[in-house]
């Protein structure tokens, strides 16, 4: 045991000696967190929406005061006034404007013949993000329209009571589960993988053999040092994401025991993880060039960006053996849900076992090759 703490005495002030590796480990998933909380997830906020009135009616005229409802109010879009339809969709087409609302000629008569009237919506499709957004607003708005000014006595229709279990959640804060996992995947990645393989090159490990240590001392050693740095790293990142996100659960002891063990477990799983991925690796580029590979492989399929749900099957396929998927959820159900440790046991059973697994695998392939 002193042996095996010797090795993670000399990791750790390696480590702490490198501030800048520390910085980059724990700053880049906070940028993206902060970047991207805010720049996806968002209400739409004053798209431009062309408003031709080519009616001049009075129902176009209640049109116009729902339009100027929606501007006052939740400010989705913001309507400009033109006269040429053609004009309009012309805009829609080079970008000025959002997309368009048209109001026919004889869109009056028709409301009150009760034949059909329509109202005519252009959007730029290319956007599917802005198109949806404006599209279902004005859905929403022409269903209001269609309201009865006097409701019935009796009601008719069946009505749909949604229940939501938790508070309006942000997009930064659900964000925040996949960035925490992320943080700890940068400090293994940096100061595991890379830091592993640059001792390598440089001989340091062969200087172990002259030493009492046995390799699985030296095994043990690194991974576990491995784990130190990414349990820091993830107890920095869950307190100040939690703050910047405005996620209150991480001050609950129950919560924040579950955490620590998640942490713990998901810290376990991503060092020895990458131990396996490096143990045979020399050249010190091929993890700088793996780094980005890996990202793409095992964070985005993961659920942390997008729901698993909507992946096609071969993408479900990796998500389901992808560590980064169970360490999201059992972050999201502790942060976001405030759920008990019973709600993430099966997480924890697959970290745990993905870590032994893993690591198993690693120590003859290391004992081989050293």
């Amino acid at each position: 045991m002193n042996r095996m703490m010797a090795i993670v005495e000399r990791e750790m002030r390696k480590f702490f000696r490198s501030p800048a590796l520390m910085l980059a480990s724990m700053i880049f998933p906070l940028v993206q967190l902060i970047i991207l909380g805010n720049a996806f997830g968002g209400k739409i906020r004053d798209a431009k929406v062309a408003f031709v009135d080519e009616d001049g009616g009075t129902q176009a005229l209640r049109v116009r005061e729902a339009f100027d409802s929606v501007r006052s109010n939740i400010r989705t879009f913001l309507p400009i006034e033109y006269t040429s339809e053609k004009q309009a969709m012309e805009d829609v087409r080079n970008g000025k404007l959002q997309g368009a609302v048209i109001i026919p000629a004889q869109f009056s008569s028709k409301v009150y013949e009760e034949n059909h009237p329509r109202i005519a919506v252009v959007v730029d499709n290319s956007d599917n993000f802005m198109s949806s957004a404006i599209e279902n607003e004005l859905t929403d708005l022409t269903n209001a329209l269609n309201q009865p000014t006097v409701s019935p006595r009796i009601l008719q229709q069946t009505a749909l009571d949604i229940v939501e279990l938790y508070p309006y959640i942000e997009y930064m804060k659900y964000l925040l589960p996949g960035s925490l996992v992320l943080a700890m995947f940068v400090s293994v990645m940096i100061g595991g993988g890379m830091l592993y393989i640059d001792d390598k090159a440089r001989g340091v490990h062969e200087g172990y053999l002259v030493t009492p240590i046995t390799k699985l001392e030296l095994v043990l050693g690194l991974n576990l040092a491995g784990a130190i740095k990414a349990v820091m790293t993830g107890i920095v990142i869950s307190i100040i994401g939690s703050l910047l996100a405005g996620v209150s659960a991480i001050f609950h002891p129950a919560t924040l025991v579950g955490l620590i063990i998640m942490i713990v477990l998901t810290a376990l799983a991503f060092n020895t993880m990458m131990f396996l991925l490096m143990v045979r690796i020399e050249d010190p580029l091929v993890p700088r060039a793996m780094f980005g590979i890996l990202n793409t492989l095992l964070f985005f399929p993961s659920g942390s960006v997008y729901p698993v749900q909507a992946f096609p099957k071969w993408l479900r396929a990796i998500a389901r053996v992808d560590p980064f998927t169970y360490a999201v959820d059992g972050f999201k159900c502790l942060l976001l849900k405030e759920t008990a440790l019973s709600a993430v046991w099966g997480d924890m059973l697959y970290l745990t076992v993905f870590a032994a697994i893993t690591l198993s695998i690693a120590i003859p392939l290391f004992k081989r090759t050293l």
